[in-house]
């Protein structure tokens, strides 16, 4: 059986696991799930459709699955899904998805920092980091590992890229790719994250070809199709360049310089 506080107040219908813990005064509602292994501290509000994986933490006043703020939702069954392994601290929020059917995602073994933000269908990937305060608008996407630093706002439909960290108090606007190291108002890529893609068990090989697809873009100012056409002749054929290439190829709002 779940242990659930008498002063909770958890809605029949929820599917909770047998090992659930939930402390005082959280509320649950009729069409959340929650895996194995979750616990809920205290004061937590888990509503909406939302699916909750194994094994998250919910520390007190964080809010999941609440209905979306953007003012073009007109009702269904839109909600949220967060992985396995997921944590999220105080006042953290996450919204539902905005259309009917659709979901906001937050991936496995996330860190939410204190008063983040994770708003309408944004897509967070597995192990992102988001410091204190750092704010997502509606439907930007960011990948695997990816740090965002604290009081940072991204900008509705950004992506950031995988294993890129973000510096705090940055206004991102644009994409940051894959790999890199951001910061500042106005934004500016800085370099790689050496450092991350050190602890994260890259090669220096692939570091180092990573480096030369960064002095492509940022040292030699080739544009998308110009430096993905150069770095194909030039550059090993690693999985990072590959990814690199892909994303600084696909970009809708244009990268960060």
């Amino acid at each position: 059986m779940p242990e659930i506080d008498s002063r909770s107040v958890i809605h029949p219908d929820a599917e909770i696991a047998e090992d659930v813990v939930i402390g005082p005064f959280c509320i649950v509602g009729a069409d959340v799930t929650l895996g194995k292994g979750c616990v809920l501290k205290s004061h937590v509000n888990i509503d909406g459709f939302t699916e909750i994986g194994d094994d998250c933490t919910f520390w007190p006043f964080c809010s999941v699955g609440t209905q979306s703020q953007d003012l073009k939702f007109k009702g269904g069954r839109p909600g949220v899904k967060i992985g396995s392994g997921t944590t999220l601290r105080e006042y953290a929020t996450v919204n539902a998805a905005t259309f009917d059917g659709d979901f906001t995602i937050v991936g496995d073994r996330c860190h939410i920092m204190a008063y983040c933000h994770v708003a309408h269908d944004c897509i967070l990937g597995d192990e992102v980091i988001m410091a204190n305060a750092a704010t997502l608008a509606g439907h930007v996407i960011v990948e695997d590992q990816a740090i965002i630093g604290g009081l940072t706002g991204v900008h509705q439909f950004v992506t950031v890229g995988k294993l890129s960290i973000t510096g705090g108090c940055s206004k991102v606007v644009q994409d940051i790719p894959p790999f890199m190291t951001a910061d500042g108002n106005p934004l500016q890529v800085r370099g790689i994250n050496k450092i991350g893609l050190e602890r994260h068990g890259v090669p220096k090989d692939q570091i180092r070809a990573l480096l030369d697809g960064y002095r492509l873009l940022y040292r030699k100012k080739l544009g998308a199709k110009e430096m993905v056409a150069v770095s194909q002749d030039t550059l090993p054929r690693t999985p990072e360049i590959e990814h690199l290439e892909k994303f600084v190829k696909n970009s809708q709002r244009g990268i960060t310089r």
